[in-house]
């Protein structure tokens, strides 16, 4: 006989036997986590409350609207511009590099640190994209999930539409090409385009243009 009838789903495992942490504290350290804990609840909550207002504030007057911006990054440098919409999970795991912009519709999923260098160009509705998922269909199942931090360079143009996938770090000087998935790590100086990304080509090499 069956131990659970048919129509019947076995209870979810307890995949965290035996390890104390919450699932916050497992979230930080890059571990497999269950989103449900209540500090990162709040602070998602006040991510979404700040990134509304500061799109709201910046209609009106945008230099007014940088220290609502300050207050939701985890770090904003001098000079730098992001145009709203923005959107992100928490925002205090963003560092945003002087002098570096991002235009409208960036969606920075800073489940893990999303660290962009100085003098960076970010075109419109480029995805930042932490968070993943297992592919073991049972541990997604049961809600798992995780995320893998990415790194941007100084000076890296990322075209209109790029996504850039967790884990990934895209070298100083690099220029991805719109709407490239970026998938693995693109060594400094790289031309780099398509689904998924790979490279064409040096900036080195085209000095001028």
């Amino acid at each position: 006989m069956p131990s659970c009838p048919p129509d019947t789903v076995d209870p979810m495992t307890d995949h965290f036997a035996g390890d104390p942490r919450t699932n916050r504290e497992r979230m930080l350290a890059g571990d497999l986590y269950i989103a449900d804990d209540p500090e990162s609840s709040r602070i998602a909550e006040r991510g979404a409350r700040l990134a509304d207002a500061y799109h709201r504030a910046f209609l009106n007057d945008p230099d007014s609207a940088s220290p609502l911006l300050a207050e939701l990054l985890g770090e904003l440098g001098e000079d730098a511009v992001i145009k709203p919409p923005l959107y992100v999970d928490y925002g205090e795991n963003i560092d945003f590099g002087a002098r570096s912009f991002a235009n409208y519709n960036l969606t920075a999923l800073d489940v893990a640190e999303i660290r962009i260098g100085t003098d960076c160009q970010i075109g419109p509705n480029v995805q930042l994209l932490t968070p993943t998922h297992p592919i073991d269909p049972d541990l997604r199942r049961d809600r798992l999930e995780a995320a893998k931090p990415i790194t941007i360079g100084n000076n890296v143009w990322l075209g209109g539409g790029a996504i850039v996938c967790p884990g990934v770090t895209i070298g100083e000087d690099s220029v991805i090409g719109a709407g490239a998935v970026v998938t693995k790590d693109i060594p400094a100086g790289s031309i780099a385009v398509g689904n998924p990304a790979r490279v064409i080509g040096s900036v080195y090499d085209r000095k001028g243009e």
